[in-house]
């Protein structure tokens, strides 16, 4: 394995690509390179901050980027300015899910689309039932069909608190979306930040980020597999494939490698604080042991993977990081052979 860089800057924090998203295109023909975009937050550093864990200027301005690569994930570009301001707005129209430049943006309670691979986006708009659940929404989505999709998101429970997972469908091209399922049940402490995918058999599974407290200060902070056969409408407990440390854990990355494995990467927030994946040969029943991507983190202000796999078969994880508790935050990436 080998780690990259893809965007540094002294004094800057950049923060949680898991939140804005990651997408892939291309590099099945000779002449369409395989592109990855990834957004991520680009913030100043703060280095006195007290009793938090991201040590964040909030009275300097901070904005929503993304990064390109056009190898793969060897070597990026810092694009600005993509996603067109103003407030959300209801969506009309269709979307071309079929349309193989499109991506989908979720963000609290809006979204973007593309069908130029991330070149521009169109929107804000309104995600449905926004204002009903209280929708904290990051991007995760499964295209079933040229006007059928699955968005996963996450609601505030009845408490009004974070967090509880579920998922909203469309079969017109996103004109009307239906509330489809609840994923598990709700939770005393959260269950929020969904990655979801598709089996050739139609079997959907969605891993989960979970938190629950435990005695004292102590923290259960795990990730959960839940699996659907009827196309999300309802779901099965499968296992916990892994813990993710303490600092309120972190999200999963769920993917299928071409070879019918999965791949789960994540982040551990416990020392030795790193970048960690596990894998499984028989479609989530059972995991690998721990592999360690990455074991020099500074601290635990890190994570948020996203992975998508290459062309010639590797994998490149994308996950914000620190090296140094006193250092910069920065998006960095490890291409890796599961």
């Amino acid at each position: 394995m080998r780690h990259v860089e893809v965007y540094r800057e002294q004094g800057r924090f950049c923060g949680w690509p898991a939140n804005q998203g990651l997408w892939s295109w291309g590099g099945v023909k000779a002449n369409d390179p395989f592109e990855v975009v990834v957004g991520f937050s680009l913030a100043y550093m703060k280095l006195d901050v007290v009793n938090t864990l991201h040590r964040i200027d909030r009275n300097r301005p901070g904005s929503t980027v993304q990064a390109r690569s056009r190898d793969g994930g060897d070597t990026w570009i810092l694009e600005t300015d993509k996603l067109p301001p103003g407030p959300p707005r209801l969506f009309s129209g269709r979307i071309r899910f079929d349309d193989p430049n499109f991506g989908m943006k979720s963000h609290n309670s809006q979204f973007y689309l593309t069908y130029d691979r991330a070149k521009s986006w169109e929107g804000p708009y309104r995600l449905p039932l926004s204002d009903e659940l209280g929708i904290q929404a990051r991007t995760d989505y499964q295209v079933l069909g040229p006007k059928e999709c699955l968005v996963f998101l996450t609601a505030a429970k009845t408490n009004g608190k974070e967090g509880r997972v579920y998922c909203i469908h469309t079969d017109d091209g996103g004109a009307n979306w239906t509330f489809r399922s609840w994923i598990g049940p709700e939770p005393v402490g959260y269950s929020i930040m969904p990655s979801s995918l598709r089996l050739p058999s139609g079997r959907l599974l969605c891993a989960i980020r979970r938190y629950e407290p435990g005695e004292g200060d102590t923290q259960n902070c795990f990730i959960e597999l839940w699996s659907s056969d009827d196309v999300g409408k309802t779901w099965t407990f499968m296992n916990e494939p892994t813990t993710t440390g303490q600092h309120s854990g972190n999200p999963p990355a769920l993917i299928r490698l071409r070879d019918g494995r999965l791949a789960l990467t994540y982040a551990y927030r416990s020392a030795p604080y790193g970048i960690r994946a596990r894998v499984s040969e028989d479609e989530g029943v059972t995991w690998s042991d721990e592999i360690h991507l990455r074991d020099d983190g500074g601290e635990a202000d890190l994570g948020y993977t996203r992975t998508v796999q290459r062309p010639d078969g590797d994998v490149i994880t994308v996950y914000y990081y620190n090296v140094d508790p006193m250092g910069e935050r920065f998006i960095g990436g490890t291409i890796w052979t599961p």
